[in-house]
Formats: C-alpha cells, sequence, structure tokens
C-alpha cells in the first residue's frame, strides 16, 4: 500500500522534493511553493486520512512512516529531501530519525518536535479526543469555524480563516478524526534528541509572527529561518519568500557536496 501522490519532473540527478501537508490539507498544500523551484524533481503526497489517501488507516507514527518508505520505494526516489508543514513536519521528523536510506536533508515549517511533560500529553490527549469526537459529529463548517480560533492560528485575518474553513470543510470529518487520534501529540515520541544526533541535515522554517513555534525552533539543532509576513501558515501567507528560503538551503547543500 502506498500514498496518493503528484509527480512533477525536474532535472535529473538532483534530490526530490517530497512535500508533506498539514493536517485537514491534502496534496495541494506545497504546490506555490514548489512551482517556483522547477529545476527539482517533486512528490506531493496525500497523507492517510486525506485527499486520495483518506481511506487509508494508521495506528500511529510508525505505520505512516512504513507508507512513506513504501511510496519513495514505489517511485523510485532513492536521493530526496522531506519537506513538511505542521503534522506534514512531525511526519518528516519522525521519519528522518528512523534514519531512512536516501534522506538528504530535512526541512519543517512549524512542526512540534513533540511533548516533555507528562501532563502535557494527558491535556492533549484529551484536547485531541474531544477535537476528534466534533469531526465525526458536526458539520465540518462549524468545527473549522473553532478549530481556527486555537491561539496557533492568531495571526489569521478574518478573509484568511473564512477561506481556510471553505477549503477544509471539504474533507472527510471520519477520516480526519481517525488520522488525528493516530497521530496525536499526545503519542507523539519527543523527537529533540534523535534529531541532534542525527547527521541529515535540518532547516526548521517559521513565520515571524508564529511565536510559539519561534519558542520551539530555539529548542532544536535546526538551521533556522524566519519568513516575513507570516503566521503559523507561513508557506500559504508568503509563499515567495517560502521558496526563496528553499531555494537557497538547497542552493548551499549542493554547493557543499560538489
Amino acid at each position: 500500500m502506498i500514498l496518493a501522490g503528484e509527480m512533477r519532473a525536474g532535472t535529473p540527478g538532483l534530490p526530490w522534493l517530497v512535500f508533506l501537508h498539514g493536517f485537514s490539507g491534502d496534496r495541494r498544500e506545497w504546490q506555490r511553493v514548489g512551482a517556483q523551484l522547477p529545476d527539482h524533481p517533486q512528490l506531493y503526497l496525500d497523507l492517510p486520512g486525506h485527499g486520495g489517501s483518506q481511506d487509508m488507516a494508521v495506528t500511529g507514527f510508525s505505520d505512516v512512516s512504513q507508507l512513506l518508505s513504501n511510496t519513495l520505494l514505489s517511485y523510485n526516489i532513492l536521493n530526496y529531501w522531506l519537506v513538511g508543514y505542521s503534522l506534514g513536519g512531525r511526519v518528516a521528523m519522525f521519519h528522518a530519525c528512523q534514519q531512512p536510506q536516501g534522506l538528504a536533508g530535512l526541512i519543517v515549517e512549524g512542526g512540534h518536535p513533540g511533548l516533555r511533560d507528562a501532563s502535557e500529553r494527558e491535556a492533549r490527549s484529551r484536547s485531541d479526543q474531544r477535537w476528534a469526537q466534533r469531526f465525526r459529529d458536526e458539520p465540518l463548517t462549524s468545527v473549522f469555524l473553532e478549530w481556527y480560533q486555537q491561539p496557533v492560528f492568531a495571526s489569521l485575518t478574518d478573509a484568511q480563516r473564512d477561506e481556510l474553513v471553505t477549503l477544509r470543510s471539504q474533507n472527510n470529518g471520519a477520516t480526519l478524526a481517525a488520522m488525528l487520534e493516530a497521530t496525536s501529540l499526545a503519542v507523539q515520541p519527543d523527537l529533540r534528541a534523535a534529531l541532534s544526533a542525527s547527521n541529515i541535515p535540518f532547516h526548521y522554517v517559521y513565520g515571524e509572527r508564529d511565536e510559539k513555534f519561534a519558542a520551539l525552533a530555539a529548542e532544536l539543532h535546526a538551521e533556522r529561518h524566519v519568513i516575513p509576513n507570516a503566521g503559523h501558515n507561513a508557506h500559504r501567507d508568503n509563499p515567495a519568500a517560502v521558496a526563496a528560503s528553499l531555494a537557497q538551503i538547497l542552493r548551499l547543500r549542493t554547493k557543499d557536496i560538489l
């Protein structure tokens, strides 16, 4: 079994860019950024419970990581960067900590490395269970209206919030709920130590108005990249600046290799 995806060709020999979206997104989420990086071959994936992969059920991060490995093998992708936002960033970090073959580097936007405190895990578990039940039982429009009122989305304008609610309400509530439970921060391991011990190049991207994830970025052994005029969803708020950061990262790393 492999994840649904969309491939774009690039210059032979350059590493692939494998894009992973956030919760309630799909393969389209990164395409405005990827379009500005045409030299690199690209793969945009739908995570379990989303888009073309919505019927796939997983029990945790290990399942998602194995699906990702199967998918890359099916495309014969042997040299690649993982680029992930939020949930996709957490999946990317977990996958990188499994020391997969062929991973050239890791770029994470607004992804949480994991909770350290047991009480925080308990609180997050209760919160995610409540949200999951709402996704199952209520109209998605009403749920997402409240979802995007959470503090992490405080930088959104009313127009941006309305646009996201409309877009995300096209999902399947039951499959979103299952994925939310399977990949809750409550069950994600704290990845800080494993990421610090890894030799894989690690770059962390966050919006200048995203105070929570700016603080988390400071805890990580990663190169940090601040995106101007952006909040938590930096690649949506300012895709040109995110694309420019990715281009710089890839250019410098390619130069180091050569």
